[in-house]
């Protein structure tokens, strides 16, 4: 029986680069207590995407001589790429180009007009770019920008602006009513001390000085201000509509239960956002948590430096789930955390490799020389088991209760306390003394079976933070990763079960000096790529197309390609576009036909190693028949690459 709705979102990426692992720690946080909710038995809606307006992607647009939309969807693209990479369970990805979106945010800002809550002014003040803020000298801290600490501009233009002081009042009263509101306490204190009880100024929410934005729809010298048309995204994308026809899903969703954000933008969320949903006349979300950051153990990371860490380089080096498990039990609740290359593999030892894994490697293998894998419960009862259980039963109670609080970090400890209770529990029982003896044979059965009972209850929790580890372990038990509901028993795990036969190392111990050393050339490398002109990771291309019907597996399956060699190429006469191969596969040599010319020389083609597709019906092309095709890459610009495997392969091996 679901337990209700639970609406958590992210703040949303903006387009403006490529996230580094700072950024990806707050889509994996969120997706860990959205896949606990989930678990815990809410109806949990999750929400994601991209903030893609703004003067600095209209710039970086320019530089790259792109337009804006087509610098938006390919940095887009590479954000929702990350998130799919760390294995997030999202389930709506907006993007504040999604025209209807747009549409919304019109609305609502002809809404606000209409009612008095906007009025057109001009704004003189200093300008960060980067941030998209106004401030005044007051404000900056050493003549810069106080968030960025970037250098600010003198910038006056007609704006409009949100009359803050409207509601600030009511803003107040519904902080100081709802403790809960906003976390942790001390965002709270910062928000009301530095911004609220000194009074609101005025808002500027609209633009003139560049043009990509969503437009005025009544005044079209304006663009809406990021802020404004990026914080409606949590009521655009569940289906709010300002006319009073929102959907069915908005009404069962809204209010949020959960604003995830990062601590760098907890006055927008905690100040601006609430207003405008006040001037809606909406209600608030019920939670705000500004986390803190995650840093870069010799100091910020910069690109400049070359030191910047992507979760893509991390999960080459360490895996999905070792990067999660890193992310989440390093991050403390309030204070920043710390990320380094020695951090991470002493934590993946430490952790991973020695506490979790080994206890399953050393489960399976005892069960496998003692038993054939067989794991029985034979009632031979210990005090030291019913400690163990006791540990065991009650660690979900546990975790919730951090989880509640949305301490993730605690809730992993809470976790791996019980790991660590088996672990001490084989060095309690000593399996291999208990082996010795024949009389000892049920007791040692007894002894693994616990063992495997308590893996599963820690897996089972596990899960939500560390989705393929947890299914990796069960099905090494033979079995499946087991509910919350069942988690308050121990001896659900059906008795005479059999393991399998060859454990896999779930994590591997690494050395320190050896990943450092890799690191270091994977940046060198960067950076000597960046000097000799190369686009940078997030700035290389990408190419959508048109994706056609899906097909099924058996669809797929009947189609059969083989690795090849072009033994003999010639042009065809009668045509400008196509080559006449003699491709030998396996024992055999068929000729293919491709309209490949304009790109390879037929003396360039023999001795190739090429994919085919071997059983495609034979066809006439310019006279000549052609038994197969070539496989071959395309560019935007119509360029053509043959695709050959990344290994030397013998022509004939099947590409499956």
């Amino acid at each position: 029986m679901s337990k209700g709705k639970y609406y958590i979102t992210t703040a949303i990426a903006y387009t403006s680069g490529k996230p580094h692992i700072g950024n990806s720690y707050e889509i994996v946080l969120a997706d860990s207590i959205a896949r606990f909710k989930r678990k815990d038995g809410y109806d949990v809606f999750f929400q994601t995407g991209t903030d893609e307006h703004g003067q600095k992607i209209e710039l970086k647009a320019q530089e790259e001589g792109v337009t804006p939309k087509e610098f938006v969807d390919r940095v887009a693209g590479n954000i929702k790429d990350l998130c799919n990479l760390m294995d997030t369970s999202y389930d709506h990805f907006i993007r504040t180009t999604d025209d209807y979106h747009e549409k919304q945010v019109q609305k609502i800002f002809k809404k606000f007009y209409d009612q008095g809550d906007i009025y057109k002014g001009s704004y003189e003040g200093l300008y960060c770019t980067p941030c998209e803020s106004f401030w005044t000298e007051s404000q900056l801290v050493d003549g810069k920008c106080p968030d960025c600490g970037r250098e600010v501009k003198p910038a006056k233009e007609e704006a409009y602006f949100f009359k803050m002081s409207k509601y600030a009042d009511r803003l107040i009263e519904h902080i100081n009513t709802h403790p809960e509101f906003i976390q942790p306490v001390s965002r709270k204190n910062e928000m009301m001390n530095n911004f609220l009880l000194p009074g609101l100024q005025d808002l500027c929410v609209s633009r003139t000085s560049f043009k990509w934005g969503i437009p005025v729809d009544f005044d079209d010298r304006h663009v809406v201000y990021v802020w404004l048309d990026a914080l409606t995204n949590y009521i655009t994308g569940i289906g709010y509509d300002c006319n009073g026809e929102s959907t069915e899903q908005y009404h069962k969703l809204w209010p949020a239960d959960l604003h995830l954000i990062g601590k760098d933008i907890i006055r927008f969320h905690t100040i601006y956002w609430p207003i405008f949903l006040m001037a809606l006349g909406e209600p608030l979300p019920r939670q705000i948590f500004g986390h803190p950051w995650l840093l870069q153990g010799d100091g910020k990371m910069s690109k400049s430096k070359g030191n910047v860490l992507y979760a893509n380089d991390l999960v080459d080096f360490f895996g999905v789930d070792a990067v999660r498990y890193f992310v989440l039990h390093e991050m403390p609740f309030e204070n920043d955390g710390t990320i380094s290359w020695e951090l991470l593999v002493e934590r993946i030892n430490s952790d991973l490799a020695n506490t979790l894994g080994n206890l399953v490697n050393r489960t399976i293998s005892m069960s496998n020389k003692y038993f054939g894998g067989i794991v029985e419960e034979k009632g031979c009862e210990e005090e030291v088991d019913r400690e163990l259980k006791a540990v065991a039963t009650g660690a979900y109670g546990k975790v919730a209760a951090k989880m509640e609080e949305l301490r993730v970090a605690d809730a992993l400890t809470e976790i791996f306390a019980v790991f660590k209770r088996c672990n001490k529990y084989i060095d309690e029982t000593e399996p291999w003394v208990l082996a010795k003896e024949e009389a000892q044979k049920d007791r040692l059965s007894t002894v693994l079976y616990n063992l495997v009972e308590g893996i599963l209850i820690g897996t089972a929790l596990l899960e939500p933070f560390m989705p393929s580890t947890a299914k990796k372990i069960a099905a090494q038990l033979h079995t499946e990763v087991r509910g919350f509901d069942a988690l308050g028993r121990f001896g659900l795990y059906p008795s005479g079960n059999k393991v399998t036969e060859k454990p896999e190392i779930l994590f591997a111990r690494l050395d320190v000096k050896e990943v450092v050393e890799k690191a270091e050339a994977m940046f060198a490398e960067r950076k000597a790529a960046e000097a000799a002109g190369a686009p940078r990771e997030e700035e290389a291309e990408v190419i959508d197309i048109t994706p056609k019907e899906e097909i099924t597996y058996d669809q797929f399956d009947k189609l059969q390609f083989q690795v090849g060699e072009i033994i003999a190429c010639e042009a065809v006469p009668k045509s400008k576009k196509l080559l006449c191969s003699k491709v030998r596969i396996g024992s055999q040599v068929k000729q293919i036909v491709s309209g490949i010319k304009q790109h390879y020389s037929p003396e360039e083609m023999v001795g190739k190693k090429v994919m085919v597709l071997v059983n495609l019906k034979p066809a006439t092309l310019a006279g000549v028949i052609s038994e197969g095709m070539l496989l071959c890459a395309e560019d935007s610009e119509g360029k053509l690459a043959l695709l050959t495997p990344e290994k030397d392969m013998p022509a004939g091996a099947e590409i499956c």
